[in-house]
């Protein structure tokens, strides 16, 4: 089957991303780019379901750049709570500085200036630059990179890393108009999200199903390794997430004692400790106590 054509693919998910869109904070029409920004460090590798409550939290602390950027570091890695990855709190609160230094408190629109932020790579600066100022980019998630191999390239899963070609399909798909470009970009990575999902597609609710490529060749399988879930009981992740679980809810720093208590297993334990150090999450005070940072 011949790759579908740009115009039936748009048709096809535009239409539905009217019907199905869900209704996100970050999407409505009072949604300040800052939201727009927040969601999306938030969203990185973490679901919707999660982030809701602590994106609603944060933006009633901290409704602007500037008002993150006159917390501590640490502020904003409490306030962070359970999501995960905390050194994404750390990376939103140095873009927030640099916000304030450099444009004044107001997140740039430009995708240059994006892409010069603290911690905002490729994909966060084409997402901000079109779902907060509707411009013409490629927005490249997980959840399109999918969509766009099942049904243009015929594979189930894209590569692990963007590839040229892959890129250059994206960017040829890409409708010409700055506004459609930008609801494309949310539309497609939607559909992934709701319907071409990695680990059951519900094909038969899929708008594309009759243009897809994947599904016209029968559905053929990965040709790589099985993708299988990160392992979590007894990783250094679990370990690095009770001992930062532990600092945030103390008032002040954290003793041995209470550090022995929450891992049991003694190297394992202090190369986290050393780890969170290094990443800028915990700092050692006096007495072998932890705290985070000031």
């Amino acid at each position: 089957m011949d790759a579908p054509s740009p115009g039936a693919l748009h048709e096809a998910v535009l239409a539905w991303y009217d019907d199905h869109a869900r209704e996100l904070p970050w999407r409505g029409v009072d949604a300040t780019p800052w939201s727009v920004m927040v969601s999306e460090l938030m969203l990185q590798q973490t679901p919707v379901a999660r982030v809701l409550p602590v994106h609603a939290v944060w933006l009633e602390r901290w409704p602007t750049p500037a008002d993150l950027a006159a917390e501590s570091t640490g502020e904003a890695v409490r306030m962070w709570g359970r999501l995960g990855y905390p050194r994404r709190a750390l990376r939103l609160h140095a873009a927030a500085v640099a916000i304030v230094e450099r444009h004044r408190g107001e997140v740039p629109a430009s995708y240059d200036d994006l892409l010069a932020l603290p911690g905002v790579g490729d994909y966060t600066a084409s997402a901000i630059a079109s779902f907060a100022f509707g411009q013409r980019h490629v927005v490249l998630d997980t959840n399109v990179r999918r969509v766009l191999a099942r049904a243009v390239s015929g594979v189930e899963f894209p590569a692990t890393a963007v590839t040229r070609a892959e890129r250059d399909t994206a960017t040829a798909l890409l409708p010409d108009d700055d506004a459609t470009a930008a609801t494309w970009a949310v539309a497609t990575m939607e559909l992934g999200a709701l319907v071409c999902t990695a680990r059951q597609p519900s094909c038969d609710a899929c708008p594309v199903a009759e243009l897809c490529a994947w599904r016209s060749a029968g559905f053929p399988a990965h040709d790589g390794p099985p993708r299988r879930g990160q392992a979590w009981a007894g990783t250094d992740r679990q370990c690095r997430g009770r001992l930062m679980a532990l600092a945030r809810e103390a008032e002040g720093s954290v003793g041995p004692t209470s550090i022995e208590a929450a891992w049991a297993v003694e190297d394992q334990r202090e190369r986290c400790l050393a780890s969170l150090i290094a990443d800028g999450l915990l700092v050692r005070v006096d007495g072998g106590r932890y705290a985070l940072p000031s």
